[in-house]
């Protein structure tokens, strides 16, 4: 089953590449511009562990409770990966202590009092030594301002982005964003690229702009992605938590 697993997953990889590859050529831009993050959510320990054998190091979570155990199984299965994980859902500020375990870098900060919490778990980690290195965090930005899917106001955006660059123990990466339900996706990451723009003035080093998913990330990455989250295309469409 493994070995089995492990073709499945390979190909899954190769044709997501693929897709990758064609998206940069077309928008004239180089491969390496673009990071492809494996969104491993649902899916056990194990799969994430052949994605790290398949030389996808870069990994995600949108779930503080199946995150933190599933970094900790997958360290156990492969001492010398070192996968970077990356937190993509919604955050309770509550979670914030936990997520600082094991996450290199939150991309879904969209207020300051969280900002704040994880700034000060943060420092509380690196003072207990579950850290060696400050937190990276992108600013979650709502695209059509629906409170339910998470994400700050773009008109907020610039306040927000001030606020982290002056809390000790977060560096500001740049922005995250997912396509509105229903909306052209090209008109989305449009806009989402100006806002990332207009906050690279301000903060030169915010160059990161994560956008695009499985069904999505061809016209993000014609919209200048630097990230692109993707799950289902490379794991499947269901899957089963890890213990």
């Amino acid at each position: 089953m493994t070995d089995g697993r492990r073709e499945e997953i390979a190909a899954a990889l190769g044709a997501v590449e693929e897709r990758i590859v064609a998206a940069c050529t077309a928008a004239g831009r180089a491969r390496d511009e673009v990071r492809l993050i494996g969104v491993t959510k649902t899916f056990p320990a194990a799969d994430a562990a052949l994605l790290t054998d398949l030389g996808l190091t870069r990994l995600a979570e949108n779930r503080d409770q199946e995150a933190g155990p599933k970094a900790d199984e997958v360290a156990r299965l492969r001492p010398d990966a070192s996968p970077r994980w990356h937190m993509v859902g919604r955050l309770q500020r509550n979670k914030a202590r936990s997520v600082v375990r094991w996450a290199a870098e939150v991309q879904s900060v969209d207020s300051a009092r969280l900002a704040d919490a994880l700034g000060r778990a943060a420092g509380h980690a690196r003072e207990a030594g579950e850290r060696t290195a400050p937190l990276d965090v992108l600013v979650q930005v709502s695209l059509d301002g629906d409170p339910a899917r998470g994400g700050t106001p773009l008109a907020e955006l610039a306040a927000l982005a001030d606020h982290i660059a002056r809390v000790g123990e977060l560096r500001l990466r740049g922005v995250m964003a997912v396509a509105p339900l229903g909306e052209d996706p090209e008109r989305a990451f449009e806009r989402l690229a100006r806002a990332a723009g207009r906050l690279r003035e301000d903060h030169p080093d915010a160059g990161e702009m994560s956008a695009g998913m499985s069904h999505d990330l061809e016209p993000a990455i014609t919209h200048g992605s630097t990230s692109v989250r993707v799950g289902t295309a490379l794991l499947g469409g269901r899957g089963l938590a890890s213990p």
